[in-house]
């Protein structure tokens, strides 16, 4: 180790030293309700794969056959080297069921939180945030350059008072989890 990186080394005994390292987990398994890790199969409490779709038999064929169809993924993001043909015909479908007149899919949670947050407010709006709102929204709400003023968890009440409180603003918008993990 060289002094140039011994912080580094030194930071991470501190994160072990408080119990804070993140040890990654290598699963044995797929990721479903029980996973196996080091041999041992356990209960996962933690994944978001709350409806079990990441193994359903349907949906695995289908991906076989997509990937056989249209290889493994686009190679490129779709506003620089286009879209595919499955893709588009996924957001029309998804379009028809919810009534929508069109639908953008995007690849996690994590990106469509920071895509939409910011294209609905900006520098001179306001959000309203449950204070045990996802990391995601929380970068999401930073990047928007929006006032963000949190209220308390599931509080009706308390958020009623903010709103009440912040009249001055362009736009508002209050954004919650829909589900707490």
């Amino acid at each position: 180790m060289t002094d140039k990186t011994q912080y580094l080394e030194d930071q991470i005994d501190e994160l072990k030293a408080q119990g804070l390292f993140n040890n990654i987990r290598v699963l044995d398994s797929p990721m479903d309700a029980h996973v196996v890790i080091d041999g041992r199969k356990l209960i996962n409490l933690c994944a978001n794969n709350y409806l079990g779709l990441a193994n359903h038999p349907r949906l695995k064929e289908a991906a076989k056959k997509a990937i056989d169809e249209y290889g493994i993924g686009p190679g490129a993001v779709r506003t620089i080297a286009g879209t595919m043909t499955l893709h588009e015909k996924l957001e029309q479908r998804l379009a028809q069921f919810k009534g929508a007149d069109a639908v953008v899919t995007l690849q996690s949670g994590f990106t469509a939180n920071l895509a939409t947050v910011p294209a609905l407010v900006g520098k001179g709006d306001v959000i309203f945030s449950d204070e045990l709102n996802h990391a995601s929204i929380i970068d999401a709400c930073r990047l928007s350059r929006a006032q963000v003023v949190r209220y308390n968890h599931n509080d009706p009440a308390d958020l009623r008072r903010a709103i009440a409180e912040t009249a001055e603003y362009n736009r508002r918008l209050i954004v919650t989890d829909g589900v707490f993990s």
